[in-house]
């Protein structure tokens, strides 16, 4: 599993420490963290440690600050590095109300935690920026993992540009095709004659990520993705590498934009009615295609036996409707209050079969 580093934000924001985490891909709380209430930055001026009411439906699991708490136990999460934000925000809320649960969150890319960790059952949680599929859900099978599919937000995947590139602020999904199928194109102006005469420099999710499942699906298609790009499952790793050269691109989940925007440009994509950037609300209407995509996560049944991962699993799915959190610290958009009345009734059906 990817190395973990223990949380401390005191003196930080919110977003400041998930965007430190999210260079480093593991997240250990080990006891009670210090959270800073609110945000220095702006981005959420009531506090955003979760346990402010926004917690509606939830099993009440609230009322553990200032009385004995019952709660124990580790709980382990891989997976998806776009949802390893939101998840981490929520489980350090969790956990300084909840002391005695012991979290360990890995940034392994969607399919490296359904492959390696969770659909061999070593993992209560396996986060996803795209749907589980038919091979993963076969490898669960083999290995008797049921699993329960909880949506957890809705991202815009953006491209990402230099500062200094001036030329393709606004792209087609042809030309954003050409850039990154198996054939890429080697020069900017092989793209658009107009563009400069100068090698194209690639940043990328590694093929381990859902990230990259959705982008060859939604963009490129039957061409494939190219190999002549730097992989990584860490974002923040693609958003150092395009603000180091004026020639580089990249693509990653919305959240490392929105905590890196003064370092990089988002690009607009053109889906045939006009180029549209990436944002909150623009992911939300739909209006940010091909791009807009849900998040998700995904609890074992049999973890859910378990009392504090299936307290957690509420309090998770409570929190989707936050959007101090959601929104605020992490650059998601948040659900729904129905699809968050939805998703709890899913949880609450297989809590019970795992309990029952």
């Amino acid at each position: 599993m990817a190395p973990s580093q223990n949380l401390e934000t005191d003196g930080i924001t919110r977003r400041q420490s998930l965007a430190a985490l999210a260079g480093v891909g593991g997240l250990a709380l080990a006891g009670c963290t210090e959270t800073e209430n609110g945000s220095g930055d702006g981005s959420s001026d009531d506090g955003s440690s979760g346990d402010d009411g926004s917690g509606d439906g939830s099993s009440g699991d609230d009322g553990s600050n200032g009385g004995s708490d019952s709660l124990s136990g580790a709980i382990n999460i891989a997976g998806s590095s776009t949802v390893f934000p939101l998840m981490s925000a929520v489980m350090e809320d969790f956990a300084e109300q909840h002391p005695d649960v012991d979290p360990d969150i890995s940034s392994t890319g969607s399919g490296g935690g359904f492959s390696n960790f969770f659909c061999v059952g070593e993992t209560d949680f396996n986060n996803a920026s795209r749907p589980i599929q038919p091979e993963e859900e076969e490898l669960c099978e083999e290995n008797g993992v049921e699993w329960v599919e909880l949506i957890a937000a809705t991202d815009a995947l953006t491209v990402v540009i230099n500062n200094d590139n001036d030329w393709a602020t606004e792209m087609t999904v042809d030309e954003l095709s050409q850039i990154w199928q198996s054939d890429a194109a080697e020069m900017w102006s092989d793209v658009r004659d107009e563009w400069p005469d100068e090698e194209i420099e690639r940043f990328g999710a590694a093929d381990t990520s859902g990230t990259y499942d959705y982008f060859i699906e939604n963009i490129m298609g039957e061409d494939g993705h190219t190999d002549d790009y730097q992989a990584t499952e860490q974002d923040n790793t693609i958003a150092a590498g395009v603000e180091g050269t004026q020639y580089g691109i990249g693509y990653f989940g919305f959240a490392y934009w929105f905590q890196n925007q003064d370092q990089i440009t988002p690009v607009a994509i053109d889906n045939g009615d006009g180029p549209v950037a990436p944002s909150l609300e623009t992911a939300s209407s739909g209006e940010y295609a091909p791009l807009s995509r849900p998040l998700f996560t995904y609890p074992s049944i049999e973890a859910l036996g378990e009392e504090h991962i299936a307290e957690f699993a509420r309090y998770f799915v409570s929190q989707t409707t936050n959007e101090d959190l959601v929104a605020g610290d992490v650059g998601y958009v948040p659900a729904t209050e129905e699809t968050q009345e939805e998703q709890m009734e899913i949880l609450e059906d297989a809590i019970e079969q795992a309990q029952g």
